[in-house]
């Protein structure tokens, strides 16, 4: 409290209030000997990276999350490098280097070829500047207002979201700029140094997210901080890590300011939270911190179908592949949160006796229509996710020439894996996934032995689906009420054959005039001779 006076009567303020000059932190060199980073962890190109800006006599180090990951002993994934060289300066020192970005200029140095490539991204230190300067603000957004923004370096919305920021400073207010405490350190991996503006190191061993500056103002400066906050804490809650207070306060409040970025941005930023293998614990931290609907749709339905068997068990399987260093595609994971949805509307058609494979296409549509949207909706992932529905029943026909197309399909890896999680949960038949699972690793004659396996289970379904048809005994009629007797007449001749062709059911009586039980007339057969037609009843003619 007395130093936050102090600063005020000082004129001094910290970052992102308008007032004064911003605190930008004391600058701390802690040596290896303090923050025990083991060397082996830090990737080699990276290194040559620093390596070859120190050389050329620029300042470089490795910074971000990968700082953090080192001095908690973890491999990183990425390693990002911070310098006070320019793009420029930076792409003119390599021979494989690309300048990208405009709201952001940064250098991305690739290294290999192929699929062994790695990309290390090499930002320019930026500047502190004070975003609620009425010549940097602009209106529209990052979508709406490229034309406001050419030739600017720096430029806010009119809530203070930063659109373009390429101003190049020194180290203290690029450290300022970051946004957690953990994230804004620097390590040299050639002097073994860790530079330290913030307090990250003291954090790091609290195992606490803070964020540097006034929490609200930094999530108005970037909105996409707010699911940053729920990524680090889901990643590192294994760890122990939880959220400062003060950083958590405002991210439910803060949270409309999401629906001004970008669609794309908002998609890419949902996939972090699912792939980036901590799906389970990013789900648990959304529902945590009040945040388990209203950031995103499509992620909204993901967070609401985790629990159940099928998106769980996607789930669970997504995060063990990524950290098996396996890679994942995000038109799988999005076909397990929408299958649904897709098999819902499917059901409802065939229920209307449509043809199975139109009417399958026809609820992929719809739930396109429904839940994506035009993000991605109708490109390569809409493509991919619609081969693995279609997939599905085809699963079913393994007889003819249908398994042998299959299982040359780009995309069979992935259908299987689908029909695989579909049988973990029980929603088809075991025997089904691993039938599959030794015909696509067998040779031609093991085939052809499932096949004939295949054939002899479909006839034995079919038999047991066959309706076993009983002839039901008809009820018994209620008895007639009694006729009046009828006089008796003389008979006549022929008289009794008469009586006997009046028709089927005429009633006989006895002679006390009682009803006699009705005779029924036994139909003969046509005989069987030189095919000429005869009556099968005979007439009165032939009686006599």
């Amino acid at each position: 409290m007395i130093k936050k006076f102090i600063d005020k009567l000082l004129g001094k303020s910290t970052p992102g209030t308008s007032g004064g000059k911003p605190h930008f932190g004391k600058r701390e060199e802690v040596p290896a000997t303090v923050h025990g980073i083991d060397p082996e962890l830090v990737d080699r190109r990276a290194a040559e990276v620093v390596a070859t800006l120190k050389q050329a006599g620029y300042e470089a180090y490795i910074v971000g999350g990968a700082v953090r990951d080192l001095l908690l002993g973890l491999r990183p994934k990425d390693f990002d490098v911070a310098t006070n060289a320019t793009p420029e300066q930076v792409k003119g020192l390599f021979r494989r280097a690309f300048i990208i970005g405009k709201r952001f200029r940064i250098v991305h140095v690739v290294h290999g070829r192929g699929r062994e490539h790695e990309v290390i991204e090499v930002s320019t230190f930026r500047a502190y500047l004070d975003n609620s300067a009425a010549g940097q603000q602009v209106s529209g957004n990052e979508k709406t207002s490229r034309a406001a923004l050419a030739g600017m370096q720096h430029a806010v919305d009119a809530s203070g979201r930063v659109l373009r920021d390429n101003v190049w400073g020194p180290q203290d207010e690029d450290a300022t700029r970051r946004d957690f405490t953990v994230n804004a350190m620097y390590y040299d991996p050639v002097s073994q140094i860790v530079v330290d503006y913030h307090k990250g190191i003291q954090d790091a061993k609290k195992k606490t997210l803070r964020m540097i500056g006034d929490p609200a103002t930094r999530y108005r400066e970037d909105p996409v901080r707010i699911i940053r906050a729920v990524r680090f804490a889901a990643k590192l809650s294994g760890l122990g890590f939880t959220i400062e207070a003060k950083t958590a306060a405002p991210l439910v409040e803060s949270q409309t300011l999401l629906a001004d970025v970008p669609q794309s941005r908002m998609f890419d930023e949902m996939l972090k939270l699912l792939q980036t293998g901590h799906s389970i614990a990013s789900v648990e931290q959304l529902r945590k911190l009040g945040m388990a609907k209203g950031i995103y749709p499509l992620l909204d339905v993901a967070v609401e179908r985790a629990d159940t068997p099928f998106v769980k068990a996607a789930l669970l399987d997504t995060d063990r592949r990524v950290n098996e260093g396996k890679p994942v595609a995000p038109s799988f994971l999005l076909a397990c949160v929408l299958w649904e949805d897709v098999r819902k509307s499917w059901t409802e058609r065939l229920a209307q006796r449509q043809h199975p494979l139109p009417a399958l296409q026809d609820a992929i549509d719809d739930v396109f229509d429904k839940r994506i949207g035009d993000v991605s909706g109708r490109g390569k992932l809409a493509a991919d996710m619609r081969e693995i529905w279609v997939m599905q029943p085809r699963f079913e026909k393994r007889v003819g020439s249908t398994p042998f197309g299959m299982v040359i399909q780009p995309r069979f890896r992935a259908g299987f894996d689908f029909l695989r999680l579909r049988a973990d949960v029980g929603e088809v038949e075991e025997a089904l996934a691993e039938w599959w699972q030794d015909f696509q690793g067998a040779d031609d004659e093991r085939r052809e032995d499932l096949m004939d396996q295949a054939k002899e289970e479909q006839k034995t379904r079919q038999k047991a689906q066959q309706a076993v048809v009983k002839r039901v005994p008809r009820p018994a009629p209620a008895p007639a009420p009694a006729p009046a007797p009828a006089p008796v007449a003389a008979p006549r001749e022929g008289g009794d054959a008469d009586a006997a062709d009046a028709g089927d059911g005429a009633a006989e009586f006895t002679a006390d005039g009682a009803a006699a039980p009705k005779k029924r007339r036994r139909r003969r057969r046509k005989p069987v001779g030189d095919g000429s037609a005869t009556s099968s009843v005979p007439g009165p003619e032939q009686d006599a």
